[in-house]
């Protein structure tokens, strides 16, 4: 979110950046972007390796910046100034240059970093910022969390890389009751996530789902695959042909997991299954912004795949694609290219599919729209961690945060999502054996090409200098020379830094997307009637008042019958939410009930318009009000009313010309191919 708050404490001398070069970056491999068939695959350039022993050392082009001077623009285009030295300042104008310089260096601090503190090291020294790695007394501009929001709970101004409650909710079974939501209202957009069941909770349902099935057809031989709740890297998970295979924790009990629908027709290459982890940056929620990574990972399974049968089901090798586990695998191939081995960039297979004539540009295409859907699924509940963490009036730090999107392409290349994680590894190095029972970790080609572009541009990004033009101190305007500001003025100013990696596809594609946000307009009259702070569930008397507020009690459903659902409800959820802390209806529970009340004023139309019809009567009634300003949100926590549709979106006819006009499909599609791409 990046003005939500209270803005960072960042130092008057921040405004004093200097234009002096920062040097020649490696960016992107031009491979990031989508190939046309005809050209050539290129390998890494950025990496280096001892002949004959395999071990990969780092060019030091990585590490070491040539420094060049800026040139000065033509005055009359452009409006940004930075100082020019005076005749015969010498030495103490050189020396206050400098001190000007290390005084206004964007600070990073490093202290919560993990996995990730190789490549976020190798960024902040490009950028020629300043890390802190053992913390600082003082405020830091960005701080770098390894795992939640919550490693350290005294940050007040700045910017986190974790937002509050993305870890919760990219669990499997939040992620699954996200999106399952969304089917309900748009079966068609959200069709690229497995059909799924939550357990232990819908084991009854899921074994008589089955068994219907296999009754209806004999011949019927589906696989699902069971995915722990809170697993990472492939652990726990396992193939299943039938319910009675689930496995217990103990006694009778399943433990907390995700089954899904097996893919059992996935693309391959060199016979061999494999996923796309790609990166995607959420800048901000409120206004949404949502960046992809040009470039990704392939991660490709160590054993020729065949279709599931009761004899290859436990082959891990063959049927999951975890890195985690097939590096284990002795078939496993380490590579000093990004176009062979068990792990390559995702432009390489882009590269082979593409040679062989499919169109790339429209698998990109629908990617993209995975990704922004899926996201849009997200936001609802992310708003109220959000105001949960840092309640409105309370000073606390923006947040943004690199997700990892584990992609399947199925055999007609439709992209399937298996799984969002919240803290991607980025790491860039392995373990490898470099002799008998010595083993190092060395540096990996392919994941330095990827990830360091990515932890960079993500910096460059939140960089605060970009949202305040930077002046010299004790300079006048006379003094100063007129620098051309362009798309990229961060970039003009410091150096020649490369183009960014990460892509911007929302707001950029909102008009194609935005019709989908009805939950989001759900959770803003939520929060409206949260009333304490801190807290993330509805009492039974806020419920009410909502009832009462919108209008929606009649002589046929009255007050005490209020009383009934609340409670009816949030018993129901109580019980599925075995961790809850608070007691009380929380947003999921809330929608649901959003539903009942929809589905019971508006019986006649489809579920989709009876939301749409519900939500503009509330919309109204509340509109209408015009006193109770306490408990709008608008003023001292815009981001919790944003997420409105505009007004020609929001009738059910509108809403049907909508979808008429823009399928989840096609439509899209030819929208981004007319665009023209541009290589990273």
């Amino acid at each position: 979110m990046s003005d939500h708050y209270e803005k960072p404490n960042v130092p008057e001398q921040m405004e004093a950046r200097t234009a002096e070069a920062t040097g020649n970056l490696p960016g992107c491999s031009p491979a990031s972007a989508p190939p046309a068939p005809e050209t050539a695959e290129k390998p890494c350039s950025k990496v280096k390796s001892k002949p004959g022993t395999g071990i990969v050392k780092r060019s030091p082009d990585l590490l070491v910046n040539k420094p060049r001077a800026c040139a000065s623009s033509d005055p009359g285009k452009g409006a940004r100034r930075h100082a020019l030295p005076g005749k015969g300042s010498g030495k103490a104008e050189t020396a206050a240059v400098k001190a000007v310089r290390n005084a206004t260096s964007v600070t990073v601090d490093t202290s919560k970093a993990k996995t990730s503190l190789e490549a976020l090291k190798l960024s902040i020294r490009q950028l020629k910022w300043k890390e802190f790695p053992m913390g600082r007394r003082t405020a830091c501009d960005i701080y770098w969390h390894g795992v939640s929001f919550h490693d350290n709970e005294n940050i007040v101004s700045g910017q986190v890389n974790k937002f509050p409650g993305m870890v919760e909710m990219l669990r499997k079974i939040n992620l699954s009751r996200a999106v399952r939501t969304m089917q309900q209202l748009f079966p068609d957009e959200y069709n690229f996530y497995p059909r799924s069941w939550i357990l232990p909770e819908e084991f009854q349902l899921f074994s008589t789902q089955i068994r219907l099935l296999k009754d209806s057809d004999c011949t019927m031989k589906t696989t699902f695959i069971v995915k722990p709740d809170s697993g990472s890297q492939g652990d726990g998970i396992y193939l299943i042909r039938d319910p009675a295979d689930l496995r217990a924790i103990s006694g009778s009990q399943v433990k907390q997991a995700v089954v899904q629908e097996y893919i059992q027709k996935p693309l391959l290459i060199d016979k061999l299954k494999f996923d796309v982890r790609l990166y995607v940056l959420v800048r901000s929620l409120d206004p949404l912004e949502i960046y992809i990574a040009k470039e990704g990972l392939s991660r490709f399974c160590t054993e020729p795949y065949q279709e599931p049968s009761q004899k290859n089901l436990s082959h891990v090798f063959m049927h999951l694609t975890n890195y985690s586990l097939n590096i284990h695998s002795g078939n496993f191939v380490h590579s000093d290219s990004c176009n062979t081995g068990s792990k390559r960039t995702f432009s390489s297979v882009l590269y082979r599919l593409a040679s062989k004539g499919v169109d790339i540009k429209k698998v990109w295409s629908d990617i993209i729209a995975l990704v922004i859907k899926t996201v849009i699924a997200l936001v609802p509940e992310l708003k109220v961690y959000y105001q949960a963490d840092i309640p409105p009036g309370k000073p606390g730090p923006t947040c943004f945060q690199i997700l990892g999107f584990d992609i399947l392409l199925m055999k007609n290349l439709k992209p399937v999502l298996l799984e969002v994680n919240a803290n991607p590894s980025m790491r860039i190095e392995h373990e490898q054996e470099v002799s008998p029972g010595v083993f190092e970790y060395v540096p990996s080609p392919v994941d330095e090409e990827v990830k360091v572009g990515v932890i960079r541009d993500t910096l460059r990004l939140m960089d605060p200098a970009q949202r305040k033009p930077p002046t010299l101190l004790g300079r006048t305007p006379e003094d100063a020379i007129i620098v051309e500001a362009g798309s990229d003025e961060k970039a003009e100013l410091v150096g020649a830094l490369p183009s960014l990696c990460l892509k911007p596809v929302f707001p950029k594609y909102m008009k194609q997307f935005n019709y989908l946000r009805i939950l989001e307009r759900i959770a803003d009259i939520f929060l409206r009637f949260l009333g304490v702070k801190g807290t993330m569930k509805l009492g039974p008397t806020s419920f009410r008042t909502f009832i009462r507020n919108c209008k929606l009690s009649n002589s046929s459903f009255t007050m005490a019958s209020v009383d009934i659902l609340y409670i009816d409800i949030t018993r129901r959820w109580a019980g599925a939410l075995s961790d809850s802390r608070e007691s009380g209806m929380g947003l999921q529970a809330f929608v649901e009930a959003f539903f009942f009340l929809a589905s019971r004023r508006f019986k006649a139309t489809p579920p989709r318009e009876q939301v749409i019809s519900l939500l503009e009567l509330c919309e109204s009634a509340l509109e209408g009000e015009g006193h109770d300003e306490k408990t709008r949100p608008s003023k001292s926590h815009p981001a919790l009313n944003s997420a409105r549709v505009p007004c020609a979106l929001n009738s059910p006819a509108a809403t049907r010309r909508l979808q008429t006009l823009q399928p989840s499909g096609k439509g899209n599609v030819e929208a981004w191919e007319a665009e023209p791409r541009t290589s990273c």
